[in-house]
């Protein structure tokens, strides 16, 4: 591995978290830790299943009634979303989306009209309704926590025709009929027919599981129950899978719809904006993983600290001990769901990944080679781009609970969302001469105080015990 030289942008920083978090380590064996805040998870969090249709064959062929209704209802309010280069006029991006207010108000993704929040100077808005019409538009607000933006016709007045928001006082039903809108691939505009299913288990943001397809260009488009009322906003599907789509709850419409009402054309780089947006996303990520309940894994006489369940998903391999291997190998990663699209790619996420190694049957060189090229095998991204800084790191020996480890502590800076930084934390113990861990934590778009509390809440979490 090869760990970049100090650069002197930001190394002040960097060198002043890795001396503040080594006299934290310090002190964690006389230090009580505080409290940490509570932080709510997402309501209904469960991942159900819908109920079986049981049609039959010719109720299968059959137009449904309510698909054909959902149709008619949203077809005047309705509309493809795109952005446009100003000196070609050429699409840089399509979506859908819908009015939501006689005013003109038109809800879409944060994702389909980020360009114009980012690089208004550059780019240009219209929608298409669907008989063809094509009308300039402004965007007034966006919600990059949960990828909503609002636009509004530019220079136009009088009242529009829209779309009814279904109130909370009408709560879903799993098995329910959703019919999802939008215009798929630049072909033309659809509907999709599929079930509400919930809520996603372990989804950072409160995100609908929609049981139907979605399709490119359908982001940003209107799901509708039966009787026609907005119950989520098209955003995303499994690629890896089929008829498991995600929907935007209609609760967070509303709210956005309430702050561009009184809002003006944003017509310069919002960065400000959105750096505001992603700091109040990563306050909330730290403060629910540390509030979250300790939950350890065992290798060996090593105990590490994995992420609670309710957070996130971990995935596990590994090579066990027999007559044609010298070592015993486990790999565990964990990911937790929090990365938010940011215009600049995904923003936010946090993972965490141990490998364990027992090389009993091996010499201590032998294994120290292994364990040692693994360390060495470990990359990180050296050189800036235009989005962020390059990499700087500081390596050292810790102490945690008693336990010694080579450690390694990356910092780059993002170039326009100030004081927001990515954080990486590579550890090796180096307490027995035949077996190991080696641990890697990634965050991205931290601020300096939260990546603080976070990496020493991690630290803590490691321990040596003694013989398993």
């Amino acid at each position: 591995m090869n760990i970049p030289k100090p650069l002197t942008t930001g190394f002040a920083a960097l060198l002043a978290l890795w001396l503040g978090l080594n006299a934290h380590w310090a002190h964690a064996q006389t230090q009580a830790a505080k409290p940490a805040p509570t932080v709510a998870a997402p309501a209904d969090s469960a991942l159900h299943q819908g109920a079986a249709t049981g049609r039959s064959d010719d109720e299968s062929k059959a137009p449904s009634a309510d698909a054909q209704q959902a149709y008619r209802v949203a077809r005047d309010k309705l509309v493809q979303v795109r952005t446009l280069r100003r000196k070609t006029s050429t699409q840089s991006s399509t979506g859908s989306g819908f009015y939501v207010s006689s005013g003109g108000l038109i809800v879409t993704n944060f994702h389909v009209a980020a360009d114009l929040a980012l690089e208004p100077e550059r780019h240009r808005g219209v929608v298409v309704s669907m008989d063809g019409a094509e009308t300039p538009v402004e965007l007034l607000a966006f919600d990059v926590q949960h990828d909503l933006a609002v636009l509004r016709p530019a220079g136009t007045a009088g009242a529009h025709a829209a779309l009814a928001l279904r109130p909370a006082t009408q709560p879903m039903t799993r098995g329910e009929r959703i019919y999802s809108l939008g215009n798929p691939l630049d072909v033309g505009f659809a509907v999709t027919e599929g079930i509400y299913n919930g809520l996603v288990q372990r989804s950072f943001y409160p995100r609908i599981f929609f049981g139907g397809a979605l399709n490119p260009g359908m982001s940003g488009g209107p799901a509708l129950d039966a009787a026609g009322q907005v119950v989520g906003v098209n955003v995303s599907k499994r690629v890896d899978a089929e008829m498991v789509s995600f929907l935007v709850p209609v609760q967070f419409v509303a709210q956005l719809i309430e702050q561009a009402h009184s809002a003006q054309p944003i017509t310069q780089p919002a960065y400000a904006e959105l750096t505001r947006q992603l700091k109040n996303h990563q306050e909330v990520l730290v403060d629910r993983y540390i509030a979250a309940p300790a939950r350890h894994e065992r290798y060996g006489s090593y105990s590490v600290p994995v992420p609670d369940e309710a957070l996130a998903r971990c995935w596990g391999d590994g090579r066990g001990r027999d007559s044609n291997s010298l070592f015993d190998f486990e790999r565990s990663d964990c990911t937790l769901d929090s990365g938010v699209y940011a215009g600049l790619g995904d923003i936010g996420d946090l993972s965490v990944r141990y490998e364990a190694y027992d090389g009993r049957r091996l010499q201590a060189l032998q294994f120290a080679q292994i364990y040692g090229q693994s360390f060495q095998n470990e990359s990180f991204r050296t050189r800036g781009n235009r989005h962020l800084t390059a990499v700087e790191c500081k390596e050292s020996f810790v102490d945690t609970q008693g336990l010694t480890q080579r450690a390694v502590l990356c910092l780059s800076a993002y170039r326009k969302l100030e004081g927001l930084y990515n954080v990486s934390l590579l550890m090796a113990t180096v307490q027995q001469p035949k077996s190991g861990v080696l641990s890697r934590l990634n965050a991205s778009g931290l601020t300096f105080d939260n990546a603080e509390r976070l990496i020493a809440h991690y630290m803590r979490g490691f321990a040596w015990e003694g013989k398993p």
